[in-house]
């Protein structure tokens, strides 16, 4: 009988531990996926912004001198990314390729001009840096005009805003979930210890003697589920990395492992924090109030 019985609480520990353990596993995962996402989000954005582009347009009476010139004052530009000459003759070909007829047949001339096309600096791709440059270059008498699609930087900036209000939000919703969760579980964990706590108590032991057990357990409960987290985590990485390479979610490793111990540190410090106040209320109720 006393065996059974003895079987049975064992299920029941098990069963207690493996709670605590997927409870920290889940929300560690989705957290670390989600300060991931964030540090990638900015990445991507900065990549979307940097592929808009900037032609500057030469009037003809802009001599080779002229624009090697120019392009000498890009690459000395602390704004510009990548710049690329396109004489006349290379956009009249462009054009020719995409149309499928060479329209200078019946024009007699090539009405194109020499141009640049810059790719800016994420950070420079806002509203009011993007209209100093514009200005500035501007200020050059054979520069004839300057084309880019100012609604799309606007209308970028302002998603990119409202984005980032959103995952901050996502995640301080997820980051209470996770504390609460966490917490019940070790709760329960702990409740069903609360006739030992108590004799323990009774028995003259201090409240952090009884404690320490208890805590040190919920630790390394929680440093298998946050382990646990980190090896899915990285499998997730690998696996989007496998499939989209462009997206070079593993380049930035220094901020990777900063998120993953970040996972780990998360894991421990909300076992401690939840182990703690949950043995606390046992160690302060009266007799009574354990039925």
């Amino acid at each position: 009988m006393s065996s059974s019985f003895e079987r049975y609480q064992k299920r029941r520990l098990i069963s207690s531990y493996f709670s605590v353990v997927l409870s920290v596993f889940l929300v560690l995962f989705l957290l670390g996926l989600l300060g991931l996402f964030v540090i990638n989000s900015k990445k991507l954005s900065d990549d979307f912004k940097e592929q808009i582009p900037m032609s500057v347009y030469f009037k003809d009476q802009a001599n080779d001198s002229i624009l090697k010139a120019f392009g000498e004052q890009l690459q000395k530009s602390a704004f510009v990314k990548t710049d690329t000459f396109v004489s006349k003759e290379t956009a009249a070909s462009k054009h020719k390729d995409i149309i499928g007829e060479d329209f200078m047949q019946f024009l007699g001339f090539n009405p194109l001009q020499n141009s640049y096309d810059i790719h800016l600096k994420a950070d420079y791709v806002e509203g009011d840096s993007i209209k100093k440059i514009e200005r500035k270059f501007k200020e050059n008498r054979m520069i004839s005009d300057i084309v880019y699609d100012k609604h799309l930087v606007d209308l970028v900036n302002n998603n990119i805003k409202k984005i980032t209000f959103y995952i901050l939000i996502i995640t301080g919703f997820l980051a209470l979930i996770a504390v609460l969760l966490i917490n019940s579980s070790m709760r329960l964990s702990i409740y069903s210890n609360r006739f030992i706590i108590k004799t323990m108590q009774m028995v003259g032991a201090t409240k952090s003697f009884i404690r320490k057990p208890f805590i040190m357990r919920s630790i390394k409960l929680g440093v298998i589920g946050a382990v646990l987290a980190i090896v899915a985590i990285i499998g997730v990485l690998v696996y989007i990395d496998s499939q989209l390479p462009n997206l070079g979610v593993l380049d930035d490793k220094l901020m990777i492992g900063s998120v993953l111990l970040g996972v780990l540190a998360l894991g421990v410090l909300i076992s401690w924090f939840s182990t703690f106040f949950a043995t606390q209320k046992f160690l302060n109720l009266r007799t009574d109030d354990l039925y």
